[in-house]
Protein backbone atom coordinates (compact mmCIF):
# COMPACT_ATOMS: atom_id res chain seq x y z
CA UNK A 1 0.00 0.00 0.00
CA UNK A 2 2.45 2.18 0.68
CA UNK A 3 4.05 2.31 -2.91
CA UNK A 4 0.18 4.05 -3.63
CA UNK A 5 0.86 7.24 -1.30
CA UNK A 6 1.83 10.36 -2.82
CA UNK A 7 5.23 12.03 -2.00
CA UNK A 8 4.69 15.54 -2.24
CA UNK A 9 0.68 17.06 -2.68
CA UNK A 10 0.58 19.04 -6.94
CA UNK A 11 -1.20 22.19 -7.61
CA UNK A 12 -4.47 19.48 -7.76
CA UNK A 13 -4.14 18.92 -4.62
CA UNK A 14 -4.27 21.90 -3.45
CA UNK A 15 -7.19 22.59 -5.55
CA UNK A 16 -9.05 20.13 -3.86
CA UNK A 17 -8.32 21.35 -0.47
CA UNK A 18 -9.38 24.58 -1.72
CA UNK A 19 -12.49 23.57 -2.80
CA UNK A 20 -13.06 21.46 0.29
CA UNK A 21 -12.52 23.86 2.38
CA UNK A 22 -15.15 26.37 0.95
CA UNK A 23 -18.35 24.97 2.39
CA UNK A 24 -16.66 24.36 5.71
CA UNK A 25 -16.40 27.96 5.36
CA UNK A 26 -19.45 29.20 4.81
CA UNK A 27 -20.89 26.52 7.57
CA UNK A 28 -18.37 28.37 10.17
CA UNK A 29 -19.39 31.65 9.16
CA UNK A 30 -23.31 30.95 9.59
CA UNK A 31 -24.14 31.10 6.13
CA UNK A 32 -24.63 28.00 4.90
CA UNK A 33 -26.94 25.06 6.56
CA UNK A 34 -24.93 22.23 7.15
CA UNK A 35 -27.45 19.90 6.29
CA UNK A 36 -27.23 21.27 3.03
CA UNK A 37 -23.36 21.66 2.79
CA UNK A 38 -23.46 17.80 3.70
CA UNK A 39 -25.93 16.62 0.63
CA UNK A 40 -23.22 18.07 -1.18
CA UNK A 41 -20.57 16.00 0.07
CA UNK A 42 -23.37 13.06 -0.76
CA UNK A 43 -23.92 14.25 -4.41
CA UNK A 44 -19.85 14.50 -4.78
CA UNK A 45 -20.45 10.72 -4.75
CA UNK A 46 -22.83 10.86 -7.69
CA UNK A 47 -19.84 13.63 -10.00
CA UNK A 48 -17.16 10.83 -8.85
CA UNK A 49 -19.50 7.97 -10.32
CA UNK A 50 -20.37 9.42 -13.59
CA UNK A 51 -16.66 10.54 -14.19
CA UNK A 52 -15.80 7.25 -13.59
CA UNK A 53 -18.34 6.03 -16.65
CA UNK A 54 -16.56 8.70 -18.49
CA UNK A 55 -13.11 7.20 -18.33
CA UNK A 56 -14.45 4.06 -18.61
CA UNK A 57 -15.98 4.98 -21.89
CA UNK A 58 -12.65 6.31 -23.06
CA UNK A 59 -10.67 3.54 -21.88
CA UNK A 60 -13.03 1.35 -23.66
CA UNK A 61 -12.73 3.04 -26.86
CA UNK A 62 -8.85 2.17 -26.68
CA UNK A 63 -8.78 -1.56 -25.65
CA UNK A 64 -12.54 -2.69 -26.20
CA UNK A 65 -11.71 -5.40 -24.13
CA UNK A 66 -9.83 -6.08 -20.49
CA UNK A 67 -10.27 -9.21 -17.80
CA UNK A 68 -12.65 -10.03 -15.54
CA UNK A 69 -11.69 -12.11 -12.83
CA UNK A 70 -13.89 -14.59 -11.28
CA UNK A 71 -12.02 -16.03 -8.40
CA UNK A 72 -9.18 -18.16 -10.06
CA UNK A 73 -10.52 -17.95 -13.45
CA UNK A 74 -9.92 -14.91 -16.05
CA UNK A 75 -12.00 -14.15 -18.85
CA UNK A 76 -12.18 -11.18 -21.39
CA UNK A 77 -15.22 -8.82 -21.05
CA UNK A 78 -15.87 -5.80 -23.30
CA UNK A 79 -15.21 -2.97 -21.36
CA UNK A 80 -19.15 -1.95 -22.03
CA UNK A 81 -19.89 -4.76 -19.86
CA UNK A 82 -17.53 -3.25 -17.00
CA UNK A 83 -19.54 -0.29 -17.59
CA UNK A 84 -23.17 -1.77 -16.83
CA UNK A 85 -21.93 -3.59 -14.27
CA UNK A 86 -20.26 -0.46 -12.43
CA UNK A 87 -23.53 1.27 -12.81
CA UNK A 88 -25.70 -1.46 -11.36
CA UNK A 89 -23.27 -1.59 -8.25
CA UNK A 90 -22.26 1.88 -7.76
CA UNK A 91 -25.87 2.65 -8.40
CA UNK A 92 -26.86 0.95 -5.41
CA UNK A 93 -24.49 2.26 -2.88
CA UNK A 94 -25.34 5.61 -4.55
CA UNK A 95 -28.60 4.76 -3.74
CA UNK A 96 -28.12 3.45 0.23
CA UNK A 97 -26.28 6.50 0.87
CA UNK A 98 -28.49 8.80 -0.70
CA UNK A 99 -31.61 7.32 1.47
CA UNK A 100 -29.87 7.40 4.56
CA UNK A 101 -29.10 11.01 4.56
CA UNK A 102 -32.86 12.13 3.21
CA UNK A 103 -34.18 10.16 5.97
CA UNK A 104 -32.08 11.12 9.07
CA UNK A 105 -31.90 15.33 7.38
CA UNK A 106 -35.50 16.11 7.56
CA UNK A 107 -35.81 16.51 3.87
CA UNK A 108 -39.38 15.00 2.11
CA UNK A 109 -39.34 11.01 1.35
CA UNK A 110 -39.16 7.61 3.32
CA UNK A 111 -35.75 6.01 3.71
CA UNK A 112 -34.52 3.44 1.07
CA UNK A 113 -37.47 4.67 -0.54
CA UNK A 114 -36.35 4.65 -4.87
CA UNK A 115 -39.02 6.90 -5.48
CA UNK A 116 -38.28 9.32 -2.82
CA UNK A 117 -34.74 9.62 -3.83
CA UNK A 118 -35.48 9.84 -7.36
CA UNK A 119 -37.62 12.76 -6.89
CA UNK A 120 -34.69 14.46 -4.69
CA UNK A 121 -32.18 14.01 -7.81
CA UNK A 122 -35.72 15.25 -10.43
CA UNK A 123 -36.53 18.72 -8.34
CA UNK A 124 -32.70 19.17 -6.86
CA UNK A 125 -32.41 22.84 -7.89
CA UNK A 126 -35.73 23.23 -5.49
CA UNK A 127 -34.30 21.04 -2.76
CA UNK A 128 -30.85 23.15 -2.73
CA UNK A 129 -30.35 26.89 -2.06
CA UNK A 130 -28.43 28.88 -4.99
CA UNK A 131 -25.43 29.16 -3.13
CA UNK A 132 -25.25 25.54 -2.31
CA UNK A 133 -25.92 24.87 -6.38
CA UNK A 134 -22.89 26.77 -6.95
CA UNK A 135 -20.88 24.75 -4.38
CA UNK A 136 -21.92 21.72 -6.66
CA UNK A 137 -20.42 23.18 -9.18
CA UNK A 138 -17.46 24.03 -7.80
CA UNK A 139 -17.21 20.14 -7.02
CA UNK A 140 -17.89 19.60 -10.69
CA UNK A 141 -15.20 21.40 -11.75
CA UNK A 142 -12.54 20.43 -9.15
CA UNK A 143 -13.44 16.52 -10.12
CA UNK A 144 -13.03 17.39 -13.63
CA UNK A 145 -10.47 18.98 -13.33
CA UNK A 146 -8.35 16.05 -11.31
CA UNK A 147 -9.41 13.64 -14.29
CA UNK A 148 -7.92 15.68 -17.13
CA UNK A 149 -4.79 16.29 -15.31
CA UNK A 150 -4.36 13.01 -13.90
CA UNK A 151 -6.29 10.61 -16.80
CA UNK A 152 -6.26 12.19 -19.47
CA UNK A 153 -3.20 14.33 -20.59
CA UNK A 154 -1.04 11.95 -18.41
CA UNK A 155 -2.19 8.96 -20.89
CA UNK A 156 -3.36 6.93 -18.48
CA UNK A 157 -6.29 6.09 -20.28
CA UNK A 158 -4.69 3.99 -22.65
CA UNK A 159 -3.44 1.44 -20.68
CA UNK A 160 -5.37 1.72 -17.69
CA UNK A 161 -7.16 -1.66 -16.02
CA UNK A 162 -11.17 -1.71 -16.15
CA UNK A 163 -11.53 -3.64 -13.57
CA UNK A 164 -8.96 -1.31 -11.28
CA UNK A 165 -11.23 1.79 -12.86
CA UNK A 166 -14.25 0.09 -12.15
CA UNK A 167 -13.59 -0.27 -7.95
CA UNK A 168 -11.92 3.03 -7.89
CA UNK A 169 -14.49 5.22 -6.31
CA UNK A 170 -15.89 2.73 -3.47
CA UNK A 171 -13.17 3.37 -1.21
CA UNK A 172 -14.96 7.36 -0.98
CA UNK A 173 -18.23 5.98 -0.45
CA UNK A 174 -17.09 3.51 1.90
CA UNK A 175 -15.79 6.43 3.91
CA UNK A 176 -18.95 8.66 2.68
CA UNK A 177 -21.37 6.37 3.97
CA UNK A 178 -19.77 5.90 7.19
CA UNK A 179 -19.86 9.64 8.00
CA UNK A 180 -23.42 10.12 6.87
CA UNK A 181 -24.37 7.89 9.90
CA UNK A 182 -21.98 9.38 11.76
CA UNK A 183 -23.28 12.91 10.68
CA UNK A 184 -26.76 12.26 11.32
CA UNK A 185 -26.17 11.98 14.91
CA UNK A 186 -24.18 15.26 15.02
CA UNK A 187 -26.76 17.13 12.64
CA UNK A 188 -30.12 16.10 15.27
CA UNK A 189 -28.10 17.30 18.37
CA UNK A 190 -26.81 20.77 16.75
CA UNK A 191 -23.22 19.87 15.80
CA UNK A 192 -23.48 19.94 12.70
CA UNK A 193 -20.62 22.85 11.81
CA UNK A 194 -18.59 20.74 14.18
CA UNK A 195 -18.96 17.44 11.85
CA UNK A 196 -18.28 19.26 8.73
CA UNK A 197 -15.22 20.36 9.31
CA UNK A 198 -13.73 17.14 10.86
CA UNK A 199 -15.08 14.94 8.01
CA UNK A 200 -14.17 17.55 5.33
CA UNK A 201 -10.46 17.14 6.75
CA UNK A 202 -11.12 13.36 7.06
CA UNK A 203 -12.24 12.98 3.34
CA UNK A 204 -9.53 15.82 1.65
CA UNK A 205 -6.61 13.42 3.68
CA UNK A 206 -7.79 10.84 1.91
CA UNK A 207 -8.35 12.24 -1.40
CA UNK A 208 -4.75 13.53 -1.41
CA UNK A 209 -2.69 11.33 0.09
CA UNK A 210 -3.90 8.47 -2.63
CA UNK A 211 -2.13 8.39 -5.33
CA UNK A 212 -4.92 6.74 -7.66
CA UNK A 213 -2.90 7.46 -11.37
CA UNK A 214 -0.65 4.32 -9.46
CA UNK A 215 -3.58 2.44 -8.15
CA UNK A 216 -4.99 2.40 -11.87
CA UNK A 217 -1.93 1.61 -13.85
CA UNK A 218 -0.72 -0.88 -11.55
CA UNK A 219 -2.90 -3.66 -12.20
CA UNK A 220 -1.91 -2.95 -15.84
CA UNK A 221 1.55 -3.35 -15.39
CA UNK A 222 0.90 -6.43 -13.31
CA UNK A 223 -0.23 -7.89 -15.93
CA UNK A 224 1.85 -7.34 -18.77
Amino acid sequence: MKQFLKRRLTYTDIFLILANMVPVAGVWAGKWNAADVFIVYCLESVIAGLYNVLMMLVTTQIKKKDVWQNGNSETMVSGYGFIVFFIVHYGFFVWIQMSIFLDVSGYKGHAFSITSVADFFIHLRSNISPAIQWVLLLFIISNGVVVVKNFMLTGVYKTASLGTLMFAPYARIFVQQFCVILGSFFLQFGGGAIFILVFAAVKTFFEIILDYEKMITAKQTSVN
